[in-house]
C-alpha cells in the first residue's frame, strides 16, 4: 500500500541519517542491541532477580515468554519487512536507484519485522525491574522517605526510557527495523508486563500448569501456522528474503528464525517450573539459608558463572529438528540450574560447612 511504502520510506531517510551522521557512537549502538536482546534475560537478569525477589524472577519469566509469544503471533500477523531487505525489493524508487543501507553481523534477523523482538523484550523486562525497585520505596511514610521515593521514581524512569530509546536507535541503525517497528515492540512490552502487575496467580502455578501453558503456547503457533499454510500463506515468508539480501551469508542464523524464540522459550517456562516444584528448591530456597544474604549472593554468584559456560556449548544446525530438541534442552536447563540446581549444592555447602564448625 502506498501508505506504509511511505512510512518505510521515511524511516529508510532516518537509518541513513544514523548510519552517517552517528557513525562515531557504532560501537555503543552495536552494544545497546545486544543488551536489548530477549536472551539476555534468561542468562543475566533473571540469575540475579531470582535470587534476590524469587517473585519478580518468576514473574521476569513469564512476561518474557509471553511477551515473545504474543511478539511471535504479531509478527506473523502484521507481515512486517526489515530495512535490509524491502530497499532491494520496492518498487517505490525511480530507475531502480534503491537506497544504500550499510549492514552488520547482527543485521540479518530472518523473522518479519513488526514489532520489535529487542524492544518488546526490552521493555517488558526493565519495565518489572523499575516497578519492582519501586514496590520496595513506596511503602515509605515518613516525609523525608517520600521525597527519596519521587527521587527514585524519576531515577528509575529515567533511566528505563534512556535503554529504550537507546535500544531502538541501535536496532534502527543497524538496518534490522523501521522505527514504527520498535516504538510499537516497546509499548506492547509495556503492556504485557502491566497485564503481570495484576496477576499474582503467577506465583503459585503447579508443574501442571506450566506444562499446559507450555502445550497451549506450542499448539495455537503450530496450528496458527499450519492453517494459514493450508490456505497457502507462508508465515516463513521472510526467511527466504534475509538469505537472498544479507550482504554476508554468514550473518544468516537459524537461531533468529520464528520458531527458534518460540522453542528456546518454551524450553526456559518448562525449566522454570520444573525447579520451583522440585524438592530441591523446596529444600533450599525455602530453608532457613534463604532468608541470609551470604546464600543469595553466593548464588547470584554461581549461577551469572555457571550461565555462561553455556555460551560455550553449541548447538549443531545442520538438522533443523535436532537444532530445536537441543535448543529447547538448553534453555530448560538454564532457569532449572538457577532456581534448583544452584541453590542446592550452595545450601548444601553452606550446611556442611556449619557443620565442621560445630
Amino acid at each position: 500500500s502506498f501508505k506504509m511504502d511511505l512510512l518505510h520510506s521515511n524511516g529508510v531517510l532516518i537509518i541513513q541519517h544514523l548510519q552517517r551522521d552517528y557513525r562515531a557512537y557504532q560501537d555503543f549502538l552495536n552494544f545497546m542491541s545486544h543488551v536489548g536482546d530477549p536472551r539476555n534475560i534468561f542468562s543475566i537478569y533473571f540469575p540475579l532477580w531470582f535470587q534476590l525477589n524469587q517473585v519478580v524472577g518468576t514473574k521476569m519469566i513469564w512476561v518474557a515468554v509471553i511477551g515473545d509469544w504474543f511478539n511471535l503471533i504479531f509478527k506473523w500477523i502484521l507481515f512486517g519487512h526489515r530495512p535490509y531487505w524491502w530497499v532491494q525489493e520496492t518498487m517505490i524508487y525511480p530507475n531502480q536507484s534503491s537506497p544504500c543501507l550499510e549492514q552488520f553481523p547482527i543485521t540479518c534477523e530472518t523473522g518479519p519485522g513488526s514489532p520489535s523482538g529487542h524492544a518488546m523484550g526490552s521493555s517488558c523486562v526493565w519495565y518489572v525491574m523499575v516497578t519492582a525497585a519501586l514496590s520496595y520505596t513506596v511503602r515509605w511514610k515518613n516525609k523525608s522517605a517520600v521525597t527519596l521515593h519521587r527521587l527514585t521514581w524519576s531515577f528509575l524512569w529515567s533511566i528505563f526510557w534512556i535503554i529504550q530509546i537507546s535500544v531502538c536507535i541501535s536496532r534502527v541503525f543497524i538496518a534490522t527495523h523501521f522505527p514504527h517497528q520498535v516504538i510499537l515492540g516497546v509499548f506492547a512490552g509495556i503492556l504485557v508486563a502491566e497485564a503481570f502487575e495484576h496477576t499474582p496467580a503467577i506465583q503459585t502455578a503447579s508443574f501442571r500448569m506450566y506444562i499446559k501453558t507450555n502445550l497451549f503456547l506450542f499448539v495455537f503457533a503450530l496450528g496458527f501456522y499450519l492453517v494459514l499454510k493450508l490456505l497457502d500463506i507462508d508465515l516463513l515468508w521472510s526467511v527466504p528474503k534475509a538469505k537472498k539480501w544479507c550482504a554476508n551469508p554468514d550473518w544468516i542464523n537459524i537461531d533468529t528464525t520464528p520458531f527458534a524464540g518460540l522453542v528456546r522459550n518454551l524450553g526456559a517456562f518448562f525449566g522454570l517450573g520444573l525447579g520451583i516444584n522440585s524438592e530441591m528448591f523446596v529444600t533450599s530456597c525455602k530453608g532457613k539459608n534463604s532468608c541470609k544474604m551470604s546464600f543469595r549472593i553466593l548464588c547470584i554468584a554461581a549461577s551469572l558463572a555457571t550461565l555462561q559456560l553455556y555460551n560455550f556449548v553449541k548447538i549443531p544446525t545442520h538438522t533443523e529438528c535436532l537444532f530445536y530438541i537441543l535448543s529447547f534442552c538448553k534453555s530448560a536447563a538454564m532457569p532449572l540450574t538457577v532456581v534448583a540446581l544452584v541453590p542446592y549444592c550452595v545450601h548444601s555447602l553452606m550446611r556442611t560447612t556449619e557443620k565442621k564448625l560445630n
